[in-house]
């Protein structure tokens, strides 16, 4: 049965503050390259490797988190593109290739196929044409896309990012109708208030603290607000409360937090939604890309200082 050195990376303690390099370290094991007998196992080569801010959350220990947390001396997992060595499941054969949960190693056993698909919309905020939407850290991985297709259904369409580059690629690359850079301006309120004189009747949240806060007292009658993620708030031991709460009941505005793992049965339905619009030029995205596992952890580190431009991939291998 052959063997294979597999080069992984190891989570070593628990985190408080900004994570670092020294919190992760590289180590190199053996594995063989066949799932056990009368498993349903899949065993898989990494070729991608996403570096998604919810990672932080796990670096903690916490009883109540829907997902839980990363074990010291143990590899860091996450969702990731790979291609498939050995199969015991009947879904799944040697050649396919697919995206999941899996470790940030260069070979996988996968044990829990739940999360795995082949590689071949949801109702949140059900956007109108002609609504106002405001999307912050539009430049990443999940706000590129919610901005154009808010755009594809005839919205106003408005981002925040963390730099004149990304602003720049907001309007000219992904056909914002506007953007601004949230670090230059002093008063998130007056700056919100600026770009939407008429109010938001649909904010995509993907920060959370001080710009959710400033966020709630622009927001239209019944307006909806997406909570995607809170990037502001995963380094601190103490989050900061929200003061402007008051205006959910006075707006009537609806709020709706979401995970990916509710929505995975649309998957099929969105690659059928998103494929044509991607051969038409319609859609467009940017990935931030470094090469080599042991870049890893730099590369889930620099998310949170916002050093990506764009998706944050690790590529293990490519092939």
């Amino acid at each position: 049965m052959a063997e294979v050195s597999n080069k992984q990376v190891i989570f070593k303690d628990y985190v408080s503050g900004f994570p670092a390099d020294a919190d992760m370290y590289m180590t190199t094991s053996t594995m063989s390259l066949k799932v056990p007998e009368g498993s349903q196992a899949v065993l898989v080569k990494n070729l991608y490797l996403s570096c998604d801010p919810y990672m932080r959350a796990r670096m903690t220990y916490t009883h109540t988190s829907y997902i839980g947390s990363f074990k010291p001396g143990s590899v860091l997992n996450g969702f990731g593109v790979a291609k498939v060595l050995d199969s015991g499941h009947p879904n799944f054969s040697k050649g396919d290739l697919i995206w999941g949960f899996t470790g940030w190693e260069e070979y996988t056993l996968i044990t829990s196929t739940e999360t795995l698909f082949k590689i071949p919309t949801t109702d949140i905020c059900t956007p109108k044409k002609g609504e106002y939407v405001y999307v912050s850290s539009a430049s990443g991985a999940v706000g590129q896309l919610v901005g154009q297709f808010g755009k594809l259904l005839g919205c106003y369409v408005v981002g925040s990012a963390g730099s004149k580059e990304k602003v720049d690629l907001l309007k000219d690359k992904f056909g914002f109708d506007d953007a601004f850079n949230y670090k230059e301006e002093p008063d998130l309120g007056s700056c919100l208030k600026r770009y939407f004189p008429e109010g938001i009747d649909i904010y995509f949240d993907n920060v959370g603290g001080e710009m959710l806060d400033a966020v709630l007292p622009k927001m239209r009658s019944h307006g909806r607000i997406a909570v995607c993620g809170m990037i502001s708030q995963y380094n601190m031991e103490k989050p900061k409360g929200l003061c402007n709460l008051i205006s959910i009941i006075t707006k009537q505005v609806k709020i709706q937090g979401f995970l990916v793992r509710s929505y995975y049965h649309l998957y099929p339905k969105y690659m059928e939604m998103v494929l044509p619009h991607i051969k038409e030029g319609k859609i467009v995205y940017v990935e931030d890309t470094v090469e080599g596992l042991e870049n890893a952890p730099q590369a889930l580190i620099g998310l949170f200082s916002g050093a990506n431009v764009g998706k944050q991939v690790v590529v293990v291998s490519r092939e």
